[in-house]
């Protein structure tokens, strides 16, 4: 049977992300978004792990050579939360957006112990 997963963004962090990019990079980060919604095994290339974290993902959308990285995590097993999301300029993700996105984990998972 195939779960779907459901997508939620916590806070603004994603939305204010989202409203500042081009509509050719919205539609993308969409069509990203519901393949992980409806694909049981999702490639790497778009939803990957970040080692050295406990339970941060990184959903990757790639527009004409530029790479946008949404930060997320699973909440209640099918339950992804989009934290913060930026245009990567370089190889490596900047700290400062990794450490935000753990911070928002956090609060996240504060907020909703129960």
């Amino acid at each position: 049977m195939n779960k779907k997963r459901k997508i939620i963004a916590y806070k603004n962090y994603f939305l204010d992300f989202y409203k500042n990019q081009t509509d050719i990079v919205q539609k993308k980060i969409e069509w990203t978004l519901n393949l992980i919604k409806i694909t049981q095994q999702v490639p790497e290339k778009y939803f990957k792990h970040l080692e050295g974290t406990k339970g941060l993902y990184e959903i990757r959308v790639e527009v004409g050579g530029n790479i946008y990285r949404i930060f997320s995590f699973f909440d209640k097993g099918n339950l992804v939360v989009l934290g913060n999301a930026f245009q990567k300029k370089t190889q490596k993700t900047p700290k400062q957006e990794l450490i935000k996105a753990i911070k928002i984990m956090e609060e996240y998972h504060h907020e909703n112990k129960n």
